[in-house]
């Protein structure tokens, strides 16, 4: 099976006062929520990553996604077609070390050094805070 490097499925986000917007994957039978919407769309992208990983992962059948247009919406709810890019996500599941060259001032890598400081971890630890990682 060849795998694809872009999906995008339509997700069902209900909105109901005082709570999270609920969103659904019709097609997958998969759920999230957000507290807005700008959460709820990095929930639903997030979801759908992992599921569509897990599924490639077993080797079981992709389901084809419902048009945008055929989607069955309630008045308080909303279609919203959500596409993920399926090279990024298999990658960050594969947990290996590459090496990177980085510059920095010789005062500074002295100070680190003298600290006894991961240089490593701190790159980590830095580019997954700027990146909104775990």
């Amino acid at each position: 099976m060849k795998m694809k490097e872009r999906y995008f499925y339509p997700a069902v986000f209900t909105y109901d006062e005082g709570q999270e917007i609920a969103v659904v994957f019709p097609d997958l039978d998969v759920a999230t929520s957000g507290i807005n919407d700008d959460d709820a769309l990095l929930s639903a992208r997030e979801l759908l990553g992992c599921t569509i990983y897990g599924l490639e992962e077993d080797h079981e059948e992709i389901p084809i996604p419902t048009p945008l247009q055929k989607v069955a919406l309630q008045s308080n709810e909303r279609a919203v077609l959500i596409d993920v890019y399926m090279p990024s996500i298999r990658q960050a599941h594969i947990n290996r070390s590459v090496s990177r060259t980085v510059t920095l001032p010789a005062w500074l890598n002295a100070a680190a050094l003298e600290c006894n400081i991961n240089f490593s971890q701190v790159l980590q630890d830095a580019l997954k805070a700027q990146l909104h990682l775990q």
